[in-house]
């Protein structure tokens, strides 16, 4: 029997002039949202801030991580007018700060990395003084796509390690936790861009493994740390082994402390790019 969802990590459904404008800037531009695509407990908030995460390069995914809910199927063939379109969405939302994501591309030899920069260089040309933070796969650690990012140069590189090394490989079938260290080290090692990774809690690991996450996310230099509580999003997805309370996430905020973290957001909805702009410092 699955265990009954906290009251605290229930949110009301919102709907208002602001977050059907947001919906129907999207629908103009044919965008995906990861906030819905991935069903983000947060996303009418974000809607009524006037703001939203793209998910470029299309619905499907060629992984099959277990706690995702977007679907792992065929994709589709990269839509090269989608950068303008990301562009015109963050002129027409306003945002002084872009988040992009996507889907994982492994069936594109960069991964779709160069995709992220033409969406960067395109919301440059229109938007200059948007911030812009990307939050991407890990490209198989392929250096040459790693380039591609890095000269496009986002303000945030985003790569979420997402769950501790002891459960990584159920959660994570075809990723890899030393792969994705990498891949934050790489960024860091040749480029002054600040880095960012987040991990979910609540797939069976210990207070003590979070900690050891930490530390090897600061080994390699991450700038901003995001954690928050795991919600299954379906039956058929990993179970939740714990709700972590209110007073525990203040325990892993002194934890990153600690470890030396000074830009984090840790709390039960805390997600990748809730409030993303508000951990630039």
């Amino acid at each position: 029997m699955r265990e009954r969802l906290p009251e605290y990590l229930k949110r009301p459904i919102i709907d208002t002039e602001k977050t059907r404008e947001v919906r129907k800037i999207l629908k103009v531009n044919c965008l995906n949202t990861v906030c819905e695509n991935a069903r983000c407990p947060n996303k009418n908030e974000c809607y009524t801030k006037h703001t939203a995460t793209f998910l470029i390069m299309g619905n499907n995914c060629t992984r099959n991580c277990r706690y995702c809910n977007i679907t792992c199927a065929k994709p589709e063939p990269l839509d090269s007018n989608e950068p303008k379109h990301v562009a015109q969405a963050v002129k027409a939302l306003g945002l002084k700060y872009a988040v992009i994501t996507s889907v994982t591309r492994d069936d594109i030899p960069d991964g779709g990395a160069q995709h992220f920069a033409n969406c960067i260089n395109e919301i440059r040309k229109l938007c200059l003084e948007t911030k812009i933070e990307i939050l991407t796969p890990d490209f198989k650690n392929n250096k040459n796509a790693l380039d591609l990012i890095i000269k496009a140069h986002p303000d945030v590189f985003n790569h979420n390690i997402e769950t501790v090394k002891e459960v990584f490989k159920t959660a994570r079938p075809q990723g890899n936790y030393e792969n994705s260290l990498d891949v934050l080290k790489y960024i860091k090692d040749n480029s002054d861009i600040k880095t960012k990774s987040g991990l979910m809690i609540g797939l069976g690991e210990t207070f003590e493994q979070i900690e050891s996450t930490m530390k090897d996310l600061k080994n390699v230099e991450c700038d901003i740390l995001t954690i928050g509580q795991y919600i299954q999003p379906s039956k058929e997805h990993l179970e939740v082994s714990k709700y972590y309370t209110p007073k525990e996430y203040e325990i892993l905020k002194q934890m990153a402390k600690d470890v030396g973290f000074k830009n984090f957001q840790i709390g039960p909805l805390v997600r990748s790019s809730y409030n993303a702009a508000g951990l630039i410092k």
